[in-house]
């Protein structure tokens, strides 16, 4: 698949070095076999890629062994994070400063270590922080592709599912079991507090009470 784009931003240390080079037609680009760690909401550099056979990708996506029409919203992922095919076929959110956010299906690696060859289309190796989308990512951000490279956050997607929603309140953690607070204990520090339409904009039930989720900053709704 293919790697990062030339010219793209040098990618942060974050813990993880460089582990060696690699010489492109005359210049020499950086290898790693690990991206920064991912948190609640990562950074990351958004490129394009072209997942049909006969683009710029290169061979078939590496999850599925086969060519992707343009129309679907998938992503390639940087080594580190495409974890040895363990985030094969997983949704991740992907929010950029323009207040819009999508959900894409990853589908292949952006390989680290190698590049410069027919495999990956003669490209270098990819950033170490890539998350390279293709054309129906792009335009369901809003953002113009031949931009080349965008700054980005991304999460894990439970259910695929993504809301926004508005913070309008605090979920006490220091006080509670009192007629301010209906009497309920204190809430625990990792607790997102969501009206019925949260829930149902995310496809739940919330007779199930809890469920496991990410949320990031969207960037661009402070009228929202």
């Amino acid at each position: 698949m293919l790697p990062g784009r030339p010219g793209s931003p040098t990618p942060p240390n974050n813990g993880c070095k460089q582990s060696g080079t690699i010489t492109c037609k005359g210049k020499t680009y950086s290898t790693y076999t690990c991206s920064p760690p991912v948190i609640g909401s990562t950074r990351a550099h958004l490129t394009n890629n072209d997942f049909s056979e006969g683009g710029d990708g290169g061979g078939p996506s590496k999850c599925d062994y086969s060519y992707h029409a343009n129309t679907e919203r998938i992503v390639a992922l940087s080594t580190g994070w495409y974890n040895n095919n363990r985030r094969c076929g997983k949704m991740i959110g992907i929010t950029t400063r323009n207040g819009k956010s999508v959900i894409a299906k990853v589908v292949d690696e952006c390989d680290l270590m190698h590049g410069c060859d027919k495999e990956h289309e003669g490209q270098p190796p990819c950033h170490n922080n890539i998350v390279d989308g293709s054309n129906a990512v792009w335009s369901g951000l809003g953002l113009d592709k031949n931009v080349g490279v965008v700054d980005i956050t991304w999460i894990t997607a439970g259910n695929g599912k993504s809301v926004i929603a508005k913070v309008v309140d605090e979920c006490d953690s220091m006080h509670g079991c009192d007629k301010e607070h209906a009497c309920q204990p204190p809430c625990r520090n990792s607790i997102v507090d969501g009206s019925d339409a949260v829930w149902s904009a995310l496809g739940l039930d919330k007779n199930v009470g809890v469920v496991d989720n990410t949320w990031s900053m969207a960037y661009g709704l402070a009228n929202y």
